[in-house]
């Protein structure tokens, strides 16, 4: 932990800004500062990208090796993943009812409930309680709190 107290406001300030916790902002400020300034934020990326490649590669070949979800996981990040990956597999363009919706996630695991709740939760996916319709969110909105943790870096998995 630094004891630089400016510092730490930068990195407090980023992960609000960004929705990171705190060892990704603090590693993506250091890497900036290390770098030219008319390159910082270029250089950020590129410091958080592999990480989040990693992750994503680590996290599929334990929960989803052949497709299918073997687990669900516990970890919150963990499940935001998987649950985009189930998301690609719906059409953007397309209003689902429950019963077909309920098929196509029985797919990927058994607990199909779960996924559905998880996706809405997330605000993923969209549904009019008043006529049992599903769809994928074209916008989905900027999280925050510790959705915006869990979300961080892997909004760009998203469409």
């Amino acid at each position: 932990m630094t004891k630089d107290k400016d510092f730490k406001k930068l990195v407090r300030t980023r992960m609000t800004e960004t929705g990171e916790n705190y060892t990704t902002a603090r590693t993506a400020l250091v890497a900036a500062k290390q770098g030219p300034g008319s390159n910082r934020d270029s250089r950020a990326e590129s410091v958080i990208a592999p990480e989040i490649a990693r992750f994503r590669a680590k996290t599929l070949k334990t929960f989803m090796p052949d497709g299918h979800i073997v687990a669900i996981p516990t970890k919150r990040r963990a499940l935001v993943l998987v649950l985009i990956e189930v998301l690609a597999a719906l059409d953007p363009d397309q209003v689902y009812d429950e019963k077909r919706l309920n098929g196509l996630l029985g797919e990927f695991h058994p607990d199909f409930a779960l996924l559905r709740r998880e996706l809405i939760d997330y605000r993923l996916l969209e549904r009019n309680a008043h006529t049992g319709e599903y769809w994928v969110n074209p916008n989905p909105p900027t999280h925050t709190g510790s959705q915006a943790q869990e979300m961080a870096g892997l909004e760009v998995f998203l469409r």
